[in-house]
């Protein structure tokens, strides 16, 4: 068996350990297929989704992982149980905590590079869910005046049970790439209550037409990753071919190195939104249309389209890694506005910084996020321009709408470079190569901001696009 996983693994071009993994999480799916038919009632649900869970991290790291699972698991549980009207943030800290310390300690970066991996990607997807349910459990004891939506909807107002709560962190391998979701909603679908509840809109919605889409997706996906990835390696950047490039050339590949890359985690999420649809967890509710149908984007975590097309920068995070991005909305953009004010880009930096922590401490990582606030905050810029445009000059308008098109292409593939190769020197060599453009023109166009400061729209509608 050994040695067919050794050919197999080479015949696809990936590590043992990469194909191990690929087998437990296309696992995922057959598994959480029979979550839905588990006889017994919820208490059984909870049970199956922490057995399942486990079985499949250590069949796809070893035992250590579930080992490493338990420690945010237990301080998150104990702080709710010990300590709640300050669980939140004792959990976020600590879990935080943990969770830099693994990265630290395994360098999963370098290993992920070199066709390796370990435990430590679903350890960053455990220790949101473990966070946002201690945040949702402090939430419950505060009046529902002072919350915000999302709060309202997903505060706990009792303690959930132990398997109740080991069950939500490890459901079926869904820990393994996402998506994050809520443990109001785990309970609410394995208690049938809710939107899973019974309703005069028909039976219960069928996930396999919506499952098989996201199969049909991952497939596409990988084809089109296996296909590029050999004709853009990350290995050019420090190749001395690179640095023979034209500069148009080398912006143009790292155009392709990020286009290609990205096809890697749509074929991941693809997946676990395959698993979690077929699950049912991944119902959303009814559209409004007649006859009413169901829709499935609970588990939707990334919009292939609007990453690859987005007119603004403000876009991308609404549409790659979709639910994270809620998460970081939700637990700490939103936390960090003071009541009465209005958020401005120490929010946007300060929950970029989170991000880049939550990935690991490369300076890749950190660079990109940077640059992502950076880039969105000079994207916004672009936008009031194109606001502030009166509707007769529509030629001009639809220029402002081209150049912040263009502006985010260019500067998200430039900044997408510090991610992939994540060391320092290779990301400055690879910002280097092409004059730091992706750098100086959001400054730039920030900066201009303040020097050109159009009058802001009015009209709702543009502020609910920007």
């Amino acid at each position: 068996m050994v040695l067919d996983i050794e050919s197999t693994a080479s015949a696809i071009g990936v590590s043992v350990p990469v194909f191990r993994f690929l087998l437990c999480f296309l696992a995922t799916i057959p598994v959480s297929f029979l979550w839905r038919h588990v006889p017994g009632g919820p208490p059984a649900k909870h049970l199956y989704s922490a057995a399942t869970g486990a079985a499949l991290s250590y069949l796809s790291f070893g035992f250590s992982s579930n080992l490493h699972f338990l420690v945010p698991m237990l301080l998150g549980y104990a702080s709710m149980v010990l300590c709640r009207p300050r669980c939140g943030i004792i959990t976020f800290f600590v879990g935080f905590a943990y969770l830099i310390g693994c990265h630290v300690y395994y360098m999963s970066g370098d290993a992920w590079k070199e066709g390796g991996i370990d435990a430590t990607g679903a350890l960053m997807v455990l220790v949101l869910k473990v966070i946002s349910c201690a945040m949702n459990y402090n939430d419950g004891l505060l009046k529902e005046e002072d919350l915000r939506e999302a709060q309202k909807k997903n505060r706990l107002l009792k303690l959930p049970s132990l398997v109740e709560y080991i069950g939500y962190c490890l459901c079926c391998g869904s820990h393994f790439a996402g998506p994050v979701y809520e443990m109001k909603d785990y309970l609410d679908c394995t208690e049938k209550k809710g939107i899973w509840a019974h309703s005069g809109k028909g039976p219960s919605p069928s996930p396999y037409g919506a499952t098989i889409r996201a199969l049909i997706q991952a497939a596409f996906c990988m084809g089109l990753y296996l296909y590029l990835v050999p004709q853009f390696p990350l290995s050019r950047f420090t190749e001395p071919l690179y640095q023979e490039y034209g500069f148009w050339t080398r912006l143009g590949y790292q155009y392709m190195a990020g286009f290609t890359a990205r096809w890697k985690y749509y074929f991941i999420w693809s997946i676990s939104e395959a698993s979690i649809i077929i699950s049912g967890l991944g119902f959303s509710g009814w559209t409004d249309s007649s006859p009413p149908k169901p829709r499935w984007d609970r588990a939707k975590n990334v919009d292939i389209l609007c990453v690859e097309f987005a007119k603004t920068a403000a876009q991308i995070p609404l549409a790659w890694n979709i639910q994270v991005s809620t998460w970081l909305r939700y637990y700490v953009y939103d936390r960090l506005i003071q009541k009465g004010k209005k958020p401005g880009f120490f929010q946007l930096l300060a929950t970029q910084t989170v991000s880049a922590v939550w990935h690991g401490l490369y300076p890749g990582y950190l660079i990109f996020f940077v640059q992502s606030a950076l880039m969105i905050a000079g994207s916004r810029v672009i936008y009031r321009w194109q606001q502030a445009v009166p509707p007769k000059m529509d030629r001009v308008k639809k220029v402002f709408v081209f150049l912040n098109f263009a502006y985010t292409v260019l500067v998200l593939n430039y900044s997408c470079v510090g991610f992939m190769v994540l060391s320092l020197h290779e990301t400055l060599v690879a910002y280097g190569s092409v004059n730091f453009i992706g750098t100086i023109v959001p400054i730039v166009v920030i900066l201009l901001g303040y020097v050109i400061k159009p009058a802001r729209p009015s009209r709702s509608k543009a502020r609910k696009e920007q």
